[in-house]
């Protein structure tokens, strides 16, 4: 255990580990991080905020920031407060990560028609040691998810075109149907890239 205290260079460093799970771009360059305290040299204090109030992926994200940062060598406890104040925009992004992504309407790097594709969940869910909940696709490689990915996962049953999933979620969460279809469509991609959906 090293005696030397912890510095926020190396707590911004950790946490640049730390992806969105819906967008590929680390937290530190999405503008997710409002402050960094450190005190008695170890323990940690960070103010994150998240991209959207009803993002499904909410609680992955803060276990991602604690565990990366708790990898810092002699680090005490890790403290992460989600703030709404100011509300998180597309402004606060690094702008070479807002240009590499090309915001605008939700775009798919897959075709697809919302009125007739017919996603469908492929994989296995399995539960690990710890408890947490792992999507397995064909080839055995493993994705860690949150409830919110599993129902999302499940009712893609080859049944429901994206606009009824959107509709369907829109209604189940109480948010705004774009706001919806933006996540919806983040997280159809991921999926498909991961192969645990086909479309």
């Amino acid at each position: 255990m090293s005696n030397e205290s912890i510095t926020k260079d190396q707590v911004y460093l950790q946490l640049k580990k730390c992806m969105d799970p819906e967008i590929p771009v680390n937290v530190v360059d999405l503008g997710l991080i409002y402050g960094i305290e450190i005190k008695e040299e170890k323990d940690v204090n960070i103010k994150m905020t998240m991209t959207t109030r009803g993002c499904p992926l909410h609680n992955t994200m803060v276990s991602d920031v604690k565990k990366y940062v708790s990898k810092i060598n002699g680090i005490g406890t890790v403290n992460v407060e989600i703030v709404w104040d100011p509300p998180w925009t597309i402004d606060k992004m690094d702008p070479k990560a807002r240009e590499s992504l090309g915001f605008g309407k939700p775009k798919l790097r897959f075709q697809i028609d919302y009125e007739k594709a017919l996603p469908k969940k492929i994989g296995s869910l399995m539960k690990s040691e710890d408890g947490s909940l792992i999507l397995l696709n064909k080839d055995e490689k493993s994705f860690m998810v949150n409830d919110a990915i599993i129902q999302f996962w499940e009712s893609c049953d080859g049944t429901k075109t994206i606009n009824q999933l959107t509709d369907y979620f829109s209604e189940k969460l109480g948010i705004p149907r774009q706001q919806v279809e933006h996540e919806i469509v983040q997280l159809l991609e991921q999926l498909f890239d991961s192969q645990l959906i086909e479309v």
